[in-house]
C-alpha cells in the first residue's frame, strides 16, 4: 500500500504555483523564451523593425554565348523595376522602363544623378517617333529617315497623354534608334527604355562590359555582354522644340556637315572657346587650360583659330556646354545638361 501511494505521488501533476517556481529557478525553460528565439537586432530584445532582404547579386550574359537567355533575363528584370546594363552602337548603357518613375530613379540613382538630368529614351523602331513625340518638324523626320537606327539623338516635344516620367524634361524628350542589333532586340521586348551611359557619374563612359561592372555593380540586376562598343565618341544631339529647323546641342559622331546636308538651316552649335586669364590677356593658353577647356564638352572645339569669333552665330536658345546655366523653357536643355559630366549613349 505504501508503494501504491508512492506511485500516485510521483505521477501527481504539479500544481500552477509549483510549476511558476520552477520557471522562476531556471529549471524548467519558459515557452515564451524559446518562441521569441535570439534577438535580431542583439540589443537584447525583439528588433522593432524586419530585416529587409538583401538585393540579389547582379547577373552576367554573354549575348553571343547564351542569346535567349541573356534577353529573356533583361526582359524580366525590366519588368520586376530594375535596371539593366546593354550595348549600343556608341557606348554600353544602363537602362530601366521608361514608363515607371520608380524604375528611372534607380537608373538616377546608380549614376548618382538627380532629376535636373533626365536620360535619353531608346526606342527599337523610327515609327516610334510619333508615338512619344508631337509637333515634329519636317526636318526632324528627315534627320531620322536618314540615320536612324544611328548615332543621332532627336528632341522633340513629348506626348503630353504619356504616363512617363524621366526627370525635369520640361516637356521635352530625347529619342534615339541604335544602329545595334542585339539593342533593338530587347528594346522589341521590353518597349521604349530609359538609357543613359553605364558609369558613374563623372567617371568615363563605359565601352566594355567590365568597366560597367566595376563602375555600377550591383545597383544593376542584369548586364549584358557584347564586347567592346565603338566608343567613346556619343550621338549626335539635335532638338528640334525652341526651332522646327533644328539646332545642334552636341556634336558627336554625326558633325555639323553631315547633319546640315539633311536639314540645311540647322543651327550649328559652337562650344566656347577657352580664354585667357583677364590679368594677362596676351598671355598664350597653357596646355592645362586647353585640356580642362577640353574636358567640360563631349564634342570636338569646332570654332575658328587665332579669332575670338566663332565661324558661325551661337543660336542664344541654345544653352552654354559644360555650365549650369539652364536654356529658356521647352528647349531640351534639360536634356542636354545631362551630359554635361560624360557622354550619353
Amino acid at each position: 500500500m505504501a508503494d501504491e501511494d508512492q506511485s500516485e505521488v510521483l505521477s501527481a501533476p504539479e500544481s500552477d504555483e509549483t510549476a511558476t517556481a520552477l520557471v522562476d529557478d531556471g529549471a524548467v525553460p519558459d515557452p515564451a523564451d524559446e518562441a521569441v528565439g535570439e534577438p535580431v537586432d542583439g540589443s537584447g530584445g525583439v528588433a522593432d523593425q524586419p530585416i529587409e532582404a538583401p538585393r540579389p547579386p547582379h547577373r552576367r550574359f554573354d549575348l553571343l554565348a547564351e542569346p535567349d537567355a541573356a534577353m529573356e533575363a533583361a526582359r524580366a528584370a525590366i519588368a520586376a523595376g530594375e535596371c539593366i546594363v546593354m550595348p549600343t552602337d556608341t557606348v554600353y548603357g544602363i537602362g530601366a522602363n521608361a514608363f515607371s518613375a520608380e524604375a528611372v530613379q534607380r537608373l538616377l540613382d546608380a549614376k548618382g544623378r538627380g532629376r535636373d538630368m533626365p536620360p535619353p529614351v531608346l526606342i527599337s523602331e523610327p515609327a516610334m517617333l510619333d508615338a512619344l513625340g508631337v509637333n515634329v518638324s519636317t526636318f526632324a523626320r528627315r534627320l531620322a529617315d536618314r540615320f536612324w537606327p544611328g548615332a543621332l539623338t532627336l528632341v522633340v516635344e513629348m506626348q503630353q497623354s504619356l504616363r512617363i516620367d524621366l526627370g525635369d524634361t520640361d516637356g521635352t524628350i530625347a529619342l534615339r534608334v541604335p544602329d545595334h542589333d542585339a539593342a533593338r532586340a530587347l528594346l522589341r521586348r521590353t518597349g521604349p527604355l530609359a538609357v543613359s551611359s553605364a558609369n558613374v557619374s563623372g567617371q568615363p563612359s563605359a565601352t566594355s562590359i567590365d568597366d560597367a561592372i566595376a563602375q555600377l555593380g550591383d545597383s544593376v540586376s542584369v548586364y549584358l555582354d557584347a564586347g567592346p562598343t565603338p566608343g567613346p565618341v556619343p550621338s549626335t544631339i539635335v532638338e528640334f522644340v525652341s526651332d522646327p529647323a533644328g539646332a545642334i546641342l552636341r556634336e558627336g559622331v554625326l558633325g555639323y556637315d553631315t547633319i546640315s546636308d539633311v536639314a540645311p538651316l540647322v543651327a550649328r552649335f559652337v562650344p566656347e572657346e577657352a580664354t585667357a586669364p583677364e590679368e594677362s590677356p596676351e598671355a598664350p593658353e597653357s596646355d592645362e587650360t586647353s585640356s580642362d577647356a577640353d574636358a567640360t564638352t563631349d564634342a570636338p572645339v569646332t570654332g575658328t583659330s587665332g579669332t575670338d569669333t566663332p565661324a558661325e552665330p551661337i543660336p542664344a536658345e541654345a544653352p552654354e556646354p559644360g555650365t549650369d546655366e539652364p536654356g529658356p523653357p521647352g528647349d531640351g536643355s534639360g536634356i542636354v545638361e545631362a551630359e554635361r559630366d560624360a557622354p550619353e549613349v
